[in-house]
């Protein structure tokens, strides 16, 4: 093991600098520890600030992580055939109260998409974008096509959708992008924009899942299943899994869900402690929009936390985001309650810009590059709720999710 390197990595998320003869290392399970060479020591303490911190998220694409004859644990990098004693997750560490802000943060709520874009070429890069004619989806989608990516806008009303279109080419004529059909209430919509795009013959470089409905009234898809669950759950999943070889191709590439902080005001495991379809996709009777609404979102987080799990060995990454708390975007149309509400609200909320920027940060900041699994808020990495990171849950839900496509599909994709 002597021939091990200590090769440095770019620290975007650092404290102070390290005193002279202190190394910064890592447990097996993740948690941060300071090595004093002068003095033969450890602890757990930054020897400066003082705070004790963790790493973040599963190990890049191409990493493993083994321990040498004396216990200590190391890293292996097979793609350029390095070994370090330095975890490549210390570029993105946490500290031990998450919760607590940092102070050098890079961004924050009031961070705009454009402003994380700024500089940055995209030009290459492949992002397709679920419900991106407007709100929040559309700033998303503008924000990245002004930077040379090639965007299509995935939506079910086309006439507005190439309305969104025409604007960005209206900003920019030089923009790629384009409009494309998806139904997220119809699993055959699903089906028929996978195909479709499939013979474009072109990579998938990230997939954002933004589009979601909120506050409508109980009804069932021509799938036969409520509404609210189909669109901001099963219908992405499903997406998800018909890209899921393009992604692999095109990879590193990365998912970004759009879930929301009500996530923690939901549960989906019945009386009996096991995943309960009835409350994912109630009878008339049992619905209460807000209510459907928060358990789509926790299943958003479940999904992404499993997706990470599968999908990462094959380098495609996968991580959720809270865009903003009551935002007035097109997301609350169907209710003149919460249009109201919204409208009361919108002085004290973000705008479209600063509420896409932390989906625009999940899809393309480098220090998160080859990691998933992670839930943001203000573009900044924030614990979950419990449940959202069970991950028991998760594989039941993965396993509803499969069934109930293949009984409705006969032709799921594995």
């Amino acid at each position: 093991m002597a021939a091990l390197k200590y090769a440095g990595l770019d620290d975007t998320d650092s404290d102070e600098e390290l005193p002279p003869g202190w190394e910064e290392r890592t447990t097996k399970d993740g948690w941060v520890y300071y090595a004093n060479h002068l003095e033969e020591r450890t602890q757990w303490d930054h020897p400066k600030s003082g705070k004790r911190k963790r790493v973040a998220g599963d190990l890049p694409y191409g990493w493993e992580q083994e321990t040498d004859e004396n216990g200590q644990v190391y890293f292996v990098d097979h793609i350029n055939k390095r070994t370090t004693y330095l975890d490549p997750r210390l570029a993105f560490t946490v500290e031990d109260n998450p919760m607590k802000p940092n102070a050098k943060q890079k961004y924050d709520g009031n961070t705009t998409a454009m402003e994380i874009l700024q500089g940055r070429d995209m030009s290459g890069k492949v992002i397709v974008i679920t419900g991106a004619n407007a709100g929040i989806g559309f700033e998303t989608a503008r924000s990245f096509a002004l930077h040379g990516a090639h965007i299509i806008l995935a939506c079910r009303d086309m006439t507005k959708t190439n309305e969104a279109v025409q604007r960005i080419l209206e900003e920019w004529h030089k923009a790629k992008v384009e409009a494309m059909n998806l139904d997220l209430a119809s699993l055959r919509s699903v089906q028929e924009f996978a195909e479709a795009f499939k013979s474009k013959n072109i990579p998938l470089h990230i997939l954002i899942c933004n589009a979601g409905i909120f506050g409508v009234p109980w009804q069932l898809t021509e799938d036969g299943l409520e509404s609210v669950f189909q669109v901001n759950h099963l219908g992405h999943f499903y997406l998800i899994q018909l890209l899921r070889d393009v992604l692999c191709r095109s990879a590193p590439a990365r998912i970004v869900i759009v879930s929301s902080e009500s996530h923690r005001f939901s549960e989906i495991n019945g009386p009996t402690g096991k995943l309960d379809l009835n409350l994912l996709s109630p009878a008339k009777k049992d619905y209460w929009s807000m209510v459907a609404y928060n358990r789509s979102k926790l299943c958003n987080i479940l999904v992404s936390n499993e997706l990470n799990r599968r999908l990462s060995p094959h380098g495609v990454t996968s991580n959720t985001l809270h865009p903003g708390n009551m935002m007035y975007s097109s997301l609350h149309r169907y209710s003149w309650l919460y249009k109201l509400l919204f409208t009361l609200v919108r002085p004290f909320t973000k705008s479209m810009q600063q509420g896409a920027a932390t989906t625009v940060y999940c899809a393309c900041a480098p220090e998160l590059e080859g990691l998933g699994g992670m839930y943001f808020n203000n573009c900044c990495r924030c614990p979950p709720s419990g449940e959202a990171e069970n991950a028991e849950t998760a594989a039941a839900l993965w396993e509803l999710s499969e069934k109930l496509i293949q009984e409705r599909t006969g032709n799921f994709s594995k």
